[in-house]
């Protein structure tokens, strides 16, 4: 790989603002509006304020807040053989209390949503047979991927070791079995009060968030948090406009402040676009490899180091926004309808609005030269790089069967 000043040199990139980047992209995974997650963290660091965690606890807890939800990719493939629409069952899933009777209520009124009756009726008996246990090896499966991925930002143990609980309960019966109470990281339990209660505010308002945090007091979430949120509700959910808020923020928090060097914001953008392909099994190394395939382009036609990187580090994150495309469209082995069609297409839009600080190839990702390709139908402009681009060489993907995604990448606007 080509670098530019050495791989020590600063980036002017922090690990911080990459991974607030990407957790716009988990936002759609969670079937959220972007800013959840950033949200959520905002409403975690207002009761730890009032926790008095001091600065080494603060940072761990926003690490923890951003990454939680990054593991939903490992068990994409699990939730959407179970229950179709990963995204939608995701979102729903805030509704209930997640354990013991509501869970097996909610998992069987989802279970093979979208198939014929009597494949939603074998998947629906198999569940109740086997316990859950397909449910709950997704659930351990998610915090493994996602314990991975901050050991590769190079992250501590005192973000890497809660990130292995973000499915534990209070009362001991969420994931893995029996780990509750104060054995929960407090930053955990943190992140579970958090991130129940920003999607409740949003659609239901203080009331609702209040509600749903008593109605669970002592079941999710740890009492005494429940209570401090109660008193202090109305300021701890005033004006949450994470995204003003973000800069002042992480620039006041020193542990928060460090940049990365330019050879870790390239290890940093590889582990998000291997988390990336993971949404679809079939892409695995995807991501990588275009990166490699559009630098040795560049070199041949004689782009400057610091373009090629630029554009390197574009390709690493060029799908981003497939997180908010269901597997069930990503993997579909038949043709994909309209609508289906125009979801992958939106991936271009999202992609643009995540990791924006390295580089963004987001917007135009999805265009042709000719300009017929969303979302912005742009064209290329005459020049050497547009003469080399075109390849009079046979194809080699030509005959090769293709996912949903690439189907609807082919298809005429």
């Amino acid at each position: 790989m080509i670098g530019v000043g050495g791989d020590d040199q600063g980036s002017g990139v922090r690990l911080a603002e990459l991974v607030a980047a990407f957790s716009l992209a988990t936002d759609l995974g969670m079937g959220q509006p972007m800013e959840h997650v950033l949200r959520s963290w905002l409403i975690a660091r207002r009761l730890a304020e009032r926790r008095a965690l001091d600065a080494d606890a603060r940072v761990g807890l926003y690490y923890v807040m951003v990454l939680a939800w990054a593991g939903c990719v490992a068990d994409t493939t699990e939730v959407a053989t179970w229950f179709g629409d990963d995204i939608a069952f995701r979102a729903d899933s805030y509704r209930v209390d997640f354990a013991g009777l509501p869970l097996m209520g909610f998992a069987l009124s989802h279970v093979g949503a979208g198939a014929p009756l009597l494949h939603r009726l074998r998947l629906a008996t198999t569940l109740v047979l086997t316990g859950g246990r397909a449910i709950e090896r997704g659930l351990m499966s998610h915090c493994l991927s996602t314990t991975q991925l901050a050991t590769r930002l190079g992250l501590p143990a005192a973000v890497c070791d809660p990130l292995r609980q973000v499915f534990t309960r209070w009362d001991g019966k969420g994931v893995p079995d029996g780990v509750g109470g104060e054995q929960i990281a407090l930053s955990v339990r943190l992140f579970h009060l958090a991130d129940s209660v920003e999607v409740f505010h949003r659609a239901g308002g203080v009331e609702a968030a209040v509600d749903m945090a008593l109605a669970r007091r002592g079941a999710h979430f740890e009492p005494e948090l429940v209570d401090l949120f109660r008193e202090e509700a109305r300021p701890v959910l005033a004006d949450l406009d994470a995204m003003a808020e973000l800069g002042a923020l992480i620039e006041a928090e020193p542990g928060l402040r460090e940049q990365l060097s330019e050879g870790e914001l390239d290890t940093a953008l590889e582990a998000i676009a291997d988390f990336t392909d993971v949404r679809s099994l079939p892409r695995a190394g995807h991501s990588r490899a275009v990166a490699h395939i559009a630098g040795a382009a560049a070199g041949l036609c004689g782009l400057p180091d610091r373009e090629i990187v630029t554009l390197r580090r574009a390709a690493l994150v060029h799908d981003v926004g497939l997180h908010g495309v269901p597997a069930s469209i990503l993997d579909k082995p038949g043709p994909l309808t309209s609508a289906e069609t125009e979801r992958i297409r939106l991936a271009s839009y999202w992609t643009a609005r995540g990791p924006r600080a390295p580089a963004c190839a987001g917007p135009h990702r999805r265009d042709r030269l000719a300009g017929q390709r969303t979302p912005r139908r742009l064209r290329l402009p005459p020049g050497p790089v547009r003469r080399r681009h075109r390849s009079s060489g046979p194809d080699p993907g030509r005959g090769r069967r293709l996912a949903g995604h690439e189907r609807a990448a082919s298809a005429p606007a």
